[in-house]
């Protein structure tokens, strides 16, 4: 007797692979942690010269294929390694807007005075001027994600009635840009360039004459 071939089971009747099925490799949050915190140790220790992915790989207890699957280079590497720390910057409220641009300034200060951000914020910045991928790395990393600060405090200075809403939005969008610019680039300037301290009497002077200026900017 001839046997017959079964027919092939239609598609409905065939075990479907579960939903839940997840292609690649999920990331850990845990080795991102490890190989920043590495990265920035690395830094302290070697200083950017030396820096290589190999040895930040080794610190850090992961594959290095593990850490090129994260970030293409070293440049990009140290960015994110540094944004972590900008991350902490806080805007609690203190009662006044001259004492909450005191409090974030001092904040900005001390981080500015880590020896891994000294080291990664010169090297990375002086690289980027020839790479301008780079460049919109800290932007993106960086800038873009601490000009939050100036639009919460002038959002609570507006709520307590010391400045007055603002009656253009485009208006205060680039004022925001402008108060940011200023007072990065003046903490950065006093304390990596000038490589003076940022003390209380200082940050007192300067928030004096910033609110100065935001105060002639919100009556034009």
């Amino acid at each position: 007797m001839q046997s017959r071939t079964p027919p092939p089971s239609s598609p409905s009747s065939r075990p479907c692979p579960p939903s839940n099925v997840r292609t690649g490799r999920p990331r850990s949050a845990a080795a991102d942690e490890a190989i920043l915190e590495a990265t920035r140790a690395a830094l302290v220790e070697l200083g950017w010269s030396k820096l290589t992915l190999g040895d930040v790989a080794t610190r850090a207890g992961v594959a290095k294929t593990t850490l090129y699957r994260r970030w293409p280079g070293k440049s990009e590497l140290v960015v994110d390694a540094v944004a972590v720390l900008f991350d902490e910057l806080e805007l609690p409220d203190r009662g006044s807007l001259a004492a909450d641009v005191e409090g974030v300034v001092r904040q900005f200060a001390a981080i500015l005075d880590r020896p891994e951000t000294k080291t990664a914020l010169m090297a990375v910045v002086a690289e980027s001027t020839r790479d301008a991928p780079l460049r919109d790395r800290i932007r993106t990393s960086i800038v873009d994600r601490q000009k939050r600060l100036v639009l919460e405090g002038r959002a609570r200075a507006e709520r307590r009635g010391e400045l007055p809403p603002a009656a253009n939005p485009a208006a205060a969008a680039a004022t925001a840009d402008l108060i940011y610019d200023v007072a990065a680039g003046a903490v950065v300037h006093r304390t990596l360039v000038s490589a003076e301290p940022a003390d209380a009497e200082w940050v007192r002077r300067f928030t004096a004459l910033l609110l100065g200026g935001l105060a002639a900017a919100a009556s034009d």
